[in-house]
């Protein structure tokens, strides 16, 4: 079976690598969340165990769900006594989006509703609804028109562990605190030897949390209390549960036993110390912490718990999460005095360090080794890992910028921090940070994230050509400047950023040798996982400025026929498959660029029949097809004199090409029809004559290449019905 486990934004990979640990058979990152194969026992451990998880979600049915009365129906269908015996409670948990069903409150009504009616015309009984303690938690998930009804197999968030009953201002949710503590490497430091200090420990959730995980001590076992199944689903397993309980119990018992005392936190507020020491006691670890009231400041290094690790590891781990949201008001010369702090006592030691956000990081003065974006419930925060935490900084970095390089970067800052917001609500990994803002530093950076190290960005820089009046000499300088300028905003290596220069030559200016690496980053676009390499090629394999075009394919993929021709390494394509394109079918001369595209649906679980992969010449094969298509993309070249076709110019073919395309559009069938030739006109009247045509140029140029609004054309167009 395939369920889900929901969890924060940024802890997806993590989650991933969890449950695969915890033995399901395959975990696949998904937003804020993971899709998980394995069977109802592996999702019951997952319950128990999981640090990471919010929910675990069992799926009893997906369906079509255009508006209310299929939200109804849908649920109505199931048998409901099956799931719920007479006298049991049910509560719903909704989450829509979409234009069709807009109010969550109102879907979960929808759904209670037909349990309710179903479970009377069954035998007469009707569920209570219970919010805080149901029998059987339900969650709704309404998306792209299909509806996702499951059993929260825990009953209700799983970050609630049990122990917290004594509270202090804004407390970190203890799933957040375990990724803390996972990205820190705890649990393998800890079995060397080494310590756990929180020196701002509020209500002493990290300290808890990371004394559980040292003891051995599953997140759930506190949860419902006495081995009680946390959801009285009547398909849960109980017997496998109370194996999975007695189990995990004595585990803990031995553990706690074991558990030595190395774990220091400290607060300045003494109401915060008698909330930690609380939980601590609750939680079954106060004999191993020491926590006590004191200024962040006057912390000695004679203060630390003495260790002996092993094999070399860091004496101790230093984990924090200081306050940085409105309500706590983010003080930057709080953050500068932990750094200062850390460096003096602990130069040895390893942190992991929750901060508001890059900045507020960045003042700590801490180098790190890692930084991953993680959200604390609304709030984006960056995660650093510093390693040691006295390290001396880079040579390359600690080298002053130039004045030019400093506007540079100083640009970078002020365009990151006005895209940031954008950033993260539309979820966006792979962006343009900087597009000639500065005339004299001519080029486009391009940034790429992966999503096997969301710390570690790559850059791709393309210079543009410079006005011939410039000596080279300044043009090279400049560039130097950028690069400089990049490295030091975005904190990366040499190593990690792609470079793609003007070389004098024959015929004027052009881009010079490219590199043959074959190395290949996976990044995420959307719902979907697609192929980049930044070195071998002029470009990517990634349009960045289609990316708004490729979002509205999707919508409008789901049970259409596609096809996308000039495919390229088929970005499009496996955004409309992702989306729930019923077929698609993709058209493109180069066979390297197709093997890039059956990798790319490959990387999705895409593949079949269904999904076709024509070598051809686009307009010929246009030309000479029969099928109808609901729904066709076509982004072609400027120019093409492959030895393999005749030569095509977009301006004089572009009628033929679209007369051809709409042919083959269904009755109701669109057409998407883009190109980046500066000077391209269409012909209107011709296209006229066989098409209702609209520019949406506007509507398809993303924010980060707002700068350059002429990057491409688009239209939208359909059949013109005689």
């Amino acid at each position: 079976m395939k369920f889900f486990a929901s969890c924060a934004k940024g802890l997806e990979y993590l989650l991933a690598d969890e449950l695969v640990a915890l033995g399901c058979t395959r975990a696949t990152a998904a937003v804020a969340g993971v899709n998980v194969e394995g069977g109802l026992v592996d999702a019951q451990r997952a319950v128990l165990w999981s640090r990471l998880a919010s929910r675990v979600l069992w799926p009893l049915t997906d369906y079509d769900c255009l508006d209310e009365a299929a939200l109804y129906a849908g649920a109505r269908a199931l048998p409901w006594h099956e799931h719920l015996e007479p006298g049991m409670t049910l509560a719903v948990d909704a989450h829509v989006s979409g234009e069709a069903i807009t109010h969550a409150r109102f879907a979960a009504q929808r759904i209670k509703d037909a349990v309710v009616d179903a479970m009377r015309e069954h035998d007469g009984t009707r569920p209570d609804v219970d919010l805080e303690d149901p029998d059987l938690r339900l969650s709704l998930v309404v998306r792209k028109g299909r509806a996702i009804l499951s059993v929260d197999l825990g009953g209700g968030p799983l970050h609630r562990r049990g122990w917290r009953q004594a509270r202090h201002e804004a407390p970190l949710k203890e799933t957040l605190a375990a990724a803390v503590l996972a990205r820190g490497d705890w649990t393998r430091l800890h079995a060397r030897g080494a310590a756990l200090l929180d020196p701002m420990c509020g209500s002493g959730t990290l300290l808890i949390e990371g004394a559980l995980i040292a003891a051995d001590v599953a997140p759930g076992l506190q949860r419902g209390g006495s081995g009680l199944a946390p959801s009285r689903w009547t398909g849960f397993d109980r017997d496998a549960w109370r194996a999975l309980h007695d189990d995990a119990t004595q585990r803990a018992d031995t553990g706690l036993a074991a558990l030595a005392p190395r774990f220091l936190g400290t607060d300045l507020d003494p109401d915060a110390i008698a909330a930690a020491r609380e939980n601590a006691e609750r939680a079954g670890v106060a004999h191993a912490l020491e926590l006590r009231v004191a200024d962040l400041r006057s912390l000695q290094a004679s203060d630390l718990p003495v260790t002996a690790p092993l094999d070399d590891a860091p004496p101790g781990l230093v984990v924090a999460n200081p306050p940085y949201d409105a309500r706590l008001a983010a003080d930057p010369a709080l953050y500068r005095a932990l750094g200062q702090t850390l460096q003096r006592i602990a130069p040895d030691w390893r942190a992991s360090l929750l901060c508001g956000d890059d900045d507020l990081a960045h003042v700590t003065g801490l180098r790190a080794r890692k930084r991953y974006r993680m959200f604390n419930g609304a709030l984006e925060c960056s995660l650093i890992v510093v390693e040691p935490i006295a390290q001396a900084p880079r040579e390359e970095i600690a080298r002053p910028l130039s004045d030019g390089a400093q506007m540079v970067a100083n640009r970078l800052r002020k365009t990151l921090r006005a895209t940031k917001r954008w950033r993260a609500q539309e979820g966006i990994t792979c962006y343009r940070a900087y597009d000639a803002d500065l005339p004299e530093y001519a080029a486009a950076i391009d940034v790429y994230v992966p999503v096997d190290t969301p710390d570690a960005p790559w850059l791709h820089v393309q210079e543009y050509a410079a006005p011939a009046e410039i000596p080279e000499e300044t043009t090279r300088r400049r560039l130097a400047d950028l690069l400089a300028a990049a490295r030091e905003v975005f904190e990366v290596p040499r190593e990690r950023v792609a470079v793609k220069t003007r070389a004098k030559g024959k015929g004027g200016s052009k881009y010079g040798r490219f590199d043959a690496r074959g190395e290949f980053l996976t990044v995420r676009e959307g719902d979907a996982l697609l192929r980049v390499n930044l070195f071998d090629y002029l470009d990517t394999g990634l349009f960045l400025d289609h990316r708004p075009l490729r979002a509205r394919i999707a919508d409008e993929a789901p049970g259409m026929r596609f096809l996308n021709l000039f495919c390229y390494t088929g970005a499009a394509t496996v955004q409309a498959a992702v989306g729930g394109a019923a077929q698609t079918t993709s058209v493109d001369l180069s066979g390297t660029y197709l093997q890039w595209l059956a990798e790319n649906l490959a990387d999705n679980g895409i593949g079949g029949p269904l999904h076709r992969l024509v070598q051809a010449d686009a307009l010929a094969w246009l030309e000479a097809e029969r099928g109808e298509y609901d729904l066709v993309f076509c982004d072609p070249p400027t120019f093409s004199n492959s030895a393999r076709a005749e030569d095509f110019d977009i301006q004089r073919e572009h009628v033929r090409l679209l007369k051809a395309a709409v042919a083959r559009l269904a009755l109701d069938g669109v057409l998407y029809f883009s190109n980046n030739f500066r000077r391209f006109r269409l012909d209107a009247d011709a296209v006229a004559a066989f098409a209702e045509c609209e520019e949406i140029s506007a509507e398809t140029i993303p924010p980060d290449f707002a700068r350059n609004p002429r990057i491409h054309r688009a239209w939208r167009l359909r059949r013109r019905l005689q």
